[in-house]
C-alpha cells in the first residue's frame, strides 16, 4: 500500500496559546484515557519564556504528534506498522507489527514518540481515534478547562478549527520538513 495516497479527511488540533495555562489536564486526560503507563507521556506541555524584566511574555504550549499530512515517520516505518488510519492524516502504529527498531522514532520531528515498556513496541498520541471514529473530541480536547484546545476537519471550511486558522494568525512547528504537520498553534 502507498504511504502517499491522498487522504479522504484531515484532522487538526488548534491550540490557543493565548489562553492555555499550561494545567496539564490535556496531559493528565490523555494518560487515563489511553491507560499510558507511569512515567511516560503521549503529550507534554511546553513552557517558553521569551523577553526580558520587565517585558516578558510566558507561552504555554500542548505538544504531541502532528499527525502530519506527510508524515516521515509512516515512511520510513519498514514493516508498516506507522501508518494513517482509515484515509485520514491520523497517525497509528499497529503494535503486532512494531519491530521497535526506532526509524520513526530517528524520523519524528516533533520527538513524539515514545518505547513501551517491557513489551518494546512504539506508541504515540492517535488523536484519540476511538473517540474521533463515535464523533468525540480527543480525550485532551474535551477535558481543557479553559477550552484553548479544538479540534475537527481541516478541509471542512465550516469546522471551528478552519474558521480560528482563518480568523487568527497562528503556527505550526517546524513546518520546514515538509512533514505538513496538522497541529496548529494560535498565536
Amino acid at each position: 500500500m502507498d504511504a502517499r495516497k491522498a487522504m479522504t479527511v484531515r484532522y487538526a488540533m488548534v491550540i490557543d496559546t493565548r489562553t492555555c495555562i499550561g494545567c496539564g489536564d490535556c496531559v493528565v486526560a490523555c494518560k487515563t484515557e489511553n491507560k499510558v503507563p507511569a512515567g511516560l507521556n503521549r503529550d507534554w506541555v511546553v513552557e517558553l519564556t521569551e523577553g526580558t524584566y520587565p517585558n516578558l511574555r510566558t507561552e504555554f504550549r500542548s505538544e504531541r504528534c502532528n499527525h502530519c499530512s506527510h508524515a516521515t515517520c509512516v515512511y520510513m516505518c519498514p514493516t508498516g506498522a506507522s501508518h494513517h488510519w482509515r484515509d485520514t492524516n491520523i497517525v497509528l502504529v499497529d503494535p503486532a507489527k512494531c519491530t521497535g527498531c526506532k526509524a520513526c522514532i530517528a524520523a519524528c520531528p516533533y520527538d513524539a514518540r515514545l518505547i513501551m515498556h517491557p513489551q518494546g513496541y512504539i506508541d504515540k498520541c492517535t488523536f484519540c481515534h476511538h473517540r474521533v471514529a463515535k464523533g468525540l473530541d480527543p480525550a485532551c480536547v474535551a477535558t481543557c478547562p479553559t477550552r484553548c484546545m479544538h479540534f475537527g476537519v481541516l478541509d471542512d471550511p465550516d469546522s471551528r478549527v478552519s474558521r480560528l486558522l482563518r480568523t487568527r494568525k497562528w503556527k505550526t512547528l517546524q513546518p520546514e520538513t515538509g512533514n505538513e504537520p496538522n497541529v496548529y498553534y494560535l498565536l
